[in-house]
C-alpha cells in the first residue's frame, strides 16, 4: 500500500494505482471525459489535469502513477487554470445545438462547461464540421460533437472484442468512423451510447422522443436471459420511452446487451393484446373479462369431465415471473392433473427421474472471471450469452484458457485454446473420448456406469481431447458449462451424464447457462411435471401430481394426449422443439386458452385469448441462473384491459371452484414459494446420476440440421422490437453449409434452395460456411422463415430450385 495526499486528505492505495483511484476512494471527483473505470487508460482528452507537489507541470489524474508521500492538488490555481484551459479547447469546434442535443440534461461536457468554461469564446474562426456516418439501425451519430476521448474505440476492442470504430485522421482533422461500408454489429453495441460523454453517440430509436428531465426513473430486471441484468426503466407518461443499465457488479456490472437495452420496442408494439376475445362459431370477438373467464373456466371443465384430469396441460414460459408460473402449475394440480411444462424447447427429459435438485450455473456469475480454465459444450455464446461472453473474454486476457465442444464455430472474439467441432449425433461421443483422457490423466476410474460404454469407444480419443482434459486438470479453479443448444439436444441427458462426470474427476465447477430470465426460478415454482426431490426446497404440498413433460403433450406417443391447453406467454410457433409437431398438436386441440402479451398467430389455434402484461406492468420475481432471486415492482399501468397473469390465474382457479387460490397481492403468492426458513442454495444441483446406454451410430448419409435460436427471436417481447429487427444478426437467416455439401448439392451461395423437414418445406438462400461439420445445415429455428419446419435437430432433405 502506498500513502498520498489529496486536497491535504490522506488515503492508502495499492501500488500502482493512479491518483484517480486516490481521489475516488476518498471521494475527490476530479472532472474527466475519456477515464472510464472499466476500459484502459488513454490520458488524451486532458481534462483531469492536476497539480502535483515537486512536478514542473500539471499531470492527469487518470494516468500518473502513485508514489509514497506525494501530495495532490485538484483545485489549487495551477490545475483550475489547466482544467479551464482544457475545456477551451474541447469547445473550440464544439456545436451550440444543446437545446437539439439527445444528450442535453445528461451531458458530461455540459455539466463539466458550467464549471470551467468561460462565459464567451475567444474562438473567432470557422468551426470544423463532421459529416455523420450510417452505423445501423441503434445507434446514431452526430460527429461534429465528438470530442475525441475514444471510449467508443476501446469498448469495441477491449469489451465487445471487436474493433469496429478507429480513430482516423490527425489532430482537428482525426474523426470517429467505423470501417468503410460496415455498421456496428455487435450485440453489445449500445453500450456506447452511456460511454460516450457527449451527444456524439445517441441511441437512434430514442432519439426526438423525450427529454431526460421529462422520464421517470425506475429500478427494474430484465427478462430476455438468464442473468437477470439490472435495469434502469426511463418512463414518460405511462410509456416506456428508454431502457438503461443499473450497475451490479455481481451480474452485469455497468453493460446492458443490445437484446437487454433496445427490446423495451416490443412493449409499445401494435400488436399488443388490450381486451379478451373468444372464439364462437369460428368467429373472434372481443368480450369483457367476465364472460372471456367464464368461458374458458366452462371448456375447461368439459375437456376435464370428457377426458379426465390428464386430459388438460399447461404450457408456461421460463420467461414469466416465479409468482404467475407457480400459480399456473398449482391451478392444474389442484385441478388432478401434473401436465405443466416450462422447458419448451428440451426435447430429451430422460434425466428428469435422475435430478438431484434444480440445475443451475454451478458457479455465481462473478466466479466465471476467476476460472482458469473453462469448457463450454453446445453454445452459440456470444448471442445466447452476451455479457456472461464478455466476463470469459476478460478472463482468457487474463490467463484463462477456453475450451470448446459444439457443432458450429462461430467467432467468440477471444483466444480459444482447444476446440472440437463435430456434427450434433457425435456431441456426446466427443465428451466420452473427453472423459475416457480424464480418467486416465488423473488415475481414476470412471463411474461404474460408464465403464462399459466407454471401453467400447477409440476413435473419440484425440489429440483434441486429450488437451481438453489437460486444461481442466492442470488449471484451477475450473468449470463445465453447458450452453442452450446442449439443453435442446436429443441426447442431453447423455451430453449431462458425460460433463457432469469430466467436472467431478477434475474438481472442476459444473453448471447449466440458463437459457430464459426464470429457467431456474421455474423449477422454484415447480412448473415441471415431476416435482420427486423439489417440494420440500418450494413449498410445494407433497405428493404434488406427475404428469407428461412438454415433448409428451406436444405430440409425443402417449395414448390419452392433452385435449386442452392453457398456455402463458408462449407462442408455440417460435418457443418450441418442434414447431411443426406443436402447431399440429394445438390446431387438433378441442379447446385452448392462450394468456398472452400479443396478438401474434394466437388466433390459428386459440378459443380464448386472455390479455397478460409484460414485465414492466407486473410485479413478480426472476431468478436468474446463478439461483439469485431478484423482485421487481411494475414500472407503468398495465395497457387497455391487460391485467398480471398471475391476477387472470388466481380468478380463473376462483371460477372453477379451486381451494387455496385467497390471494390478494403478488407477495402473498412469493412468500408461498419462497419459505423464509429454507436456504435455497442448497436445492440447487446439477448432478445427475444414470447411465449412457450408447452413442447410437454417426449416420453420415443424412443430412443433420443444427437448429440454434437467434438472438433477436428469443422470446415474444425481442420479436417485436423493430430496430432489433433491422440488425445484421436479425437479417442473416439463411441455411448455412459447408463447400463439400453445397458441391454434393450442386448448390452455390446465393442459390434459393428448398428445405423439407416432416410434412413442411421452406425456401432459404443458401450460404456457406466451411467451418460446420460434414453434412450439416445451420438453420435457425424461432424464425417466421423457418417456424413451419420440425425439430431443432433432425434429419432435412434439401433440393436445389
Amino acid at each position: 500500500m502506498v500513502n498520498i495526499e489529496i486536497d491535504g486528505k490522506t488515503v492508502s492505495v495499492p501500488k500502482g494505482s493512479t491518483i484517480m483511484d486516490g481521489a475516488k476512494e476518498i471521494g475527490i471527483y476530479i472532472p474527466h471525459f475519456c477515464y472510464h473505470k472499466k476500459l484502459s487508460i488513454a490520458a488524451n482528452c486532458r481534462m483531469c489535469l492536476v497539480q502535483v507537489e515537486k512536478a514542473p507541470k500539471p499531470l492527469p489524474a487518470c494516468a500518473t502513477p502513485v508514489m509514497d508521500g506525494m501530495k495532490v492538488y485538484t483545485h489549487s490555481k495551477q490545475a483550475v487554470t489547466a482544467q479551464k484551459g482544457v475545456m477551451e479547447f474541447l469547445l473550440i469546434n464544439h456545436p451550440l445545438d444543446c437545446p437539439i442535443c439527445d444528450q442535453g440534461g445528461e451531458c458530461q461536457l455540459q455539466d463539466l462547461a458550467v464549471g470551467y468554461g468561460s462565459s464567451g469564446s475567444r474562438y473567432q474562426e470557422a468551426k470544423r464540421v463532421v459529416t455523420n456516418k450510417n452505423l445501423g439501425p441503434l445507434i446514431s451519430t452526430d460527429m461534429t460533437r465528438c470530442i475525441h476521448c475514444t471510449r467508443c474505440v476501446r469498448f469495441g476492442q477491449e469489451i465487445a472484442g471487436i474493433m469496429e470504430l478507429g480513430m482516423a485522421g490527425r489532430g482537428e482533422h482525426s474523426e470517429i468512423l467505423a470501417f468503410v461500408g460496415k455498421t456496428v454489429d455487435s450485440e453489445l453495441s449500445g453500450n456506447v451510447i452511456d460511454l460516450c460523454p457527449v451527444g456524439a453517440l445517441v441511441s437512434k430509436p430514442f432519439r426526438y422522443t423525450a427529454r431526460t428531465w421529462e422520464l421517470s426513473r425506475r429500478k427494474s430486471i430484465s427478462p430476455h436471459c438468464g442473468l437477470g441484468s439490472n435495469l434502469v426503466v426511463q418512463v414518460k407518461q405511462n410509456r416506456v420511452m428508454r431502457v438503461l443499465p443499473r450497475d451490479n457488479e455481481a451480474i452485469n456490472e455497468c453493460w446492458l446487451s443490445d437484446k437487454d437495452r433496445f427490446a423495451y420496442e416490443g412493449l409499445n408494439s401494435e400488436d399488443r393484446l388490450t381486451r379478451p376475445m373468444i372464439k364462437q362459431d369460428g368467429v373472434w370477438r372481443e368480450c369483457g373479462w367476465q364472460e372471456a373467464l367464464e368461458f374458458a373456466a366452462n371448456n375447461i371443465l368439459m375437456i376435464k369431465e370428457k377426458y379426465g384430469a390428464q386430459g388438460l396441460g399447461a404450457l408456461g414460459s421460463a420467461h414469466s415471473t416465479t409468482e404467475e408460473l407457480y400459480l399456473l402449475q398449482k391451478l392444474m394440480r389442484e385441478l388432478g392433473s401434473g401436465n405443466i411444462d416450462h422447458r419448451l424447447r428440451q426435447s430429451d427429459f430422460s434425466a428428469d427421474k435422475q435430478l438431484h435438485g434444480i440445475p443451475w450455473l454451478g458457479t455465481s456469475i462473478a466466479e466465471i472471471s476467476e476460472q482458469k480454465s473453462i469448457l463450454i459444450v453446445g453454445s452459440t455464446l456470444r448471442k445466447d450469452h452476451p455479457l456472461i461472453a464478455q466476463r470469459i473474454r476478460q478472463a482468457v486476457k487474463k490467463g484463462t484458457e477456453l475450451n470448446v465442444i459444439n457443432p458450429v464455430d462461430d467467432d467468440l472474439l477471444t483466444k480459444v485454446s482447444n476446440k472440437i467441432i463435430a456434427a450434433p449425433d457425435m456431441i456426446a461421443r466427443t465428451l466420452a473420448g473427453v472423459l475416457k483422457e480424464v480418467s486416465t490423466a488423473k488415475g481414476v476410474e470412471c463411474p461404474h456406469e460408464l465403464k462399459e460404454i466407454l471401453s467400447s469407444i477409440q476413435e473419440e480419443e484425440t489429440p483434441q481431447t486429450q488437451a481438453i482434459a489437460l486444461s481442466l486438470i492442470e488449471n484451477t479453479p475450473a468449470a463445465v458449462y453447458l450452453g442452450n443448444l446442449a439443453q435442446h439436444h436429443p441426447d442431453y441427458t447423455k451430453i449431462h451424464i458425460l460433463s457432469n462426470a469430466i467436472a467431478e474427476i477434475t474438481g472442476a465447477a459444473f453448471g447449466i447457462l440458463g437459457e430464459s430470465a426464470n429457467s431456474v426460478g421455474a423449477y422454484m415454482a415447480g412448473a415441471i411435471p415431476d416435482l420427486t426431490g423439489l417440494s420440500a426446497a418450494v413449498g410445494l404440498y407433497t405428493g404434488a401430481l406427475a404428469g407428461l413433460n412438454a415433448a409428451q403433450m406436444l405430440g409425443g406417443a402417449v395414448e390419452n394426449k392433452c385435449r386442452g391447453f392453457i398456455l402463458m406467454n408462449v407462442e408455440p410457433e417460435f418457443d418450441t422443439y418442434n414447431a411443426q409437431q406443436a402447431m399440429n398438436t394445438m390446431k387438433a386441440s378441442d379447446f385452448v386458452v392462450s394468456l398472452s402479451i400479443y396478438k401474434g398467430n394466437v388466433h390459428e389455434y386459440a378459443d380464448v385469448m386472455l390479455p397478460i402484461t409484460p414485465f414492466t406492468e407486473t410485479s413478480g420475481t426472476f431468478v436468474n441462473t446463478e439461483g439469485l432471486a431478484q423482485s421487481f415492482n411494475g414500472v407503468v399501468t398495465p395497457l387497455g384491459e391487460a391485467r398480471p397473469a398471475w391476477k387472470v390465474l388466481r380468478v380463473l382457479a376462483n371460477l372453477l371452484n379451486l381451494n387455496y387460490f385467497d390471494y390478494e397481492t403478488v407477495e402473498q403468492v412469493r412468500d408461498d414459494i419462497f419459505l423464509t426458513d429454507v436456504d435455497l442454495d442448497k436445492y440447487l444441483s446439477n448432478s445427475v446420476r444414470g447411465s449412457v446406454l450408447d452413442f447410437g451410430v454417426h449416420q453420415e448419409e443424412i443430412i443433420q440440421r443444427i437448429g440454434e435460436i437467434p438472438i433477436y427471436q428469443a422470446d415474444p417481447i425481442v420479436r417485436r422490437a423493430d430496430s432489433l429487427q433491422q440488425t445484421r444478426d436479425a437479417n442473416s437467416i439463411k441455411a448455412w453449409l459447408n463447400s463439400s455439401l453445397m458441391e454434393t448439392l450442386d448448390v452455390k451461395s446465393g442459390d434459393e434452395i428448398r428445405i423439407i423437414q416432416g410434412e413442411e418445406a421452406v425456401k432459404l438462400e443458401a450460404a456457406c460456411d466451411d467451418r460446420l461439420p460434414a453434412n450439416c445445415v445451420r438453420l435457425p429455428g424461432a424464425h417466421p422463415k423457418t417456424y413451419a419446419l420440425g425439430a431443432l435437430f433432425g434429419a432435412v432433405t434439401i433440393e436445389k430450385l
